[in-house]
């Protein structure tokens, strides 16, 4: 189900590797290897993508509207010409808000519940 681009909360709750590319994608447009390795990273290990994962997911983001296909940063000379960027569309970009708002307030349910212990800075 397509959900309405006028309301976000609709679209929610998002796969977690939708919202692991969605958040690489916030920091600016990338093209696939680079939101496998910055989802790697960010992760510290814990999600993996595999590169039909990645894609799969990109096609259900694109059809979505919430990423679209670009031609890469204009400064960056191309390596490879098959290699193909994306970047977060305004659509993308509330959806994305409105997860991590569900989100947090899971997170402070836990912690009125006293389930995830003292707060660490």
């Amino acid at each position: 189900m397509v959900a309405s681009p006028d309301d976000p909360a609709r679209s929610i709750p998002l796969r977690p590797v939708e919202l692991q590319i969605l958040l690489v994608l916030a920091e600016g447009e990338a093209h696939g290897y680079h939101v496998i390795r910055r989802t790697r990273e960010r992760t510290e290990g814990a999600v993996d993508l595999l590169p039909g994962t990645l894609y799969r997911a990109l096609q259900r983001l694109e059809a979505q509207g919430w990423v679209r296909r670009t031609e890469g940063p204009l400064e960056v000379e191309l390596e490879d010409p098959r290699r193909r960027y994306y970047a977060l569309t305004t659509t993308g970009r509330r959806v994305v808000a409105a997860e991590l708002r569900r989100l947090e307030r899971l997170v402070r349910v836990g912690r009125e519940l006293d389930l995830l212990g003292p707060e660490t800075a």
